[in-house]
């Protein structure tokens, strides 16, 4: 049962340094980083973490023919580029499947947020070609749709991302401003702040999926809010 979100005020602006997101950052950040299974990477531009195996072959090939099961054309907001931008398949996943909270479940755990700051989790196939061009996870708030995405949950503050299968050429996630790249690798997850230390958005984490050149690349992917997330119809 998700509580109702706070209203917005001011102090709201998703662009701004933010103290509340500071300190969520910071909490994240922390618990990651004790995590002996969980390997930060070295950069000074953004925060990135990754741990491998968190899903076992058996779940992964689940979560792929789920995906397989739902795919439709992936979507962008409204206006913000064309359909060449993001040429994949999506699809929400069933947040009533018993894997799909359990995986939820599981990422939630390794950041120590409140689970109900999460949003429903999202499936992504990749076929040969098929790429994300260079995009940011938080919310630009001079765009249209900031509003409801400030009284939905606000501003994006972490991604988490699983990937579910290996692939044969390309299709790795690349954040050209940090200069890293991530190869997709079957059970691994990766996470990353999209906002700095002062809790304003970081330019920094522009991310994009490569092209994939060989193969067939699947993943989820779950973002957390600063603020309880209400789902929409």
């Amino acid at each position: 049962m998700f509580r109702r979100t706070p209203k917005s005020t001011a102090a709201d602006d998703g662009n701004q340094p933010s103290a509340h997101r500071a300190r969520i950052g910071k909490r994240i950040t922390a618990k990651l980083a004790r995590n002996p299974m969980v390997m930060r990477v070295d950069s000074d531009r953004l925060e990135l973490f990754i741990r491998p195996r968190l899903l076992d072959a058996t779940e992964c090939a689940a979560l792929r023919a789920m995906i397989d099961a739902g795919a439709q054309p992936s979507r962008l907001f409204a206006g913000t580029q064309g359909p060449e931008y993001r040429t994949s398949s999506s699809c929400r996943m069933d947040d009533d499947d018993p894997l799909v909270v359990a995986v939820g479940a599981r990422m939630t755990a390794l950041i120590g947020v409140e689970a109900e700051t999460g949003e429903l989790i999202q499936g992504q196939r990749y076929t040969e070609g098929q790429e994300y061009k260079p995009h940011w996870d938080y919310f630009p708030v001079n765009d249209s749709y900031w509003p409801h995405m400030r009284a939905q949950g606000g501003q994006r503050c972490w991604s988490a991302m699983a990937y579910l299968s290996d692939v044969q050429s390309g299709g790795e996630t690349h954040f050209p401003y940090a200069e890293l790249m991530v190869p997709p690798a079957e059970g691994t997850v990766i996470f990353w702040n999209n906002l700095r230390p002062d809790g304003a958005p970081n330019v920094d984490s522009l991310h994009a999926a490569l092209p994939v050149a060989a193969g067939t690349k699947y993943v989820l992917t779950k973002w957390y809010s600063e603020r309880t997330w209400i789902a929409q119809p």
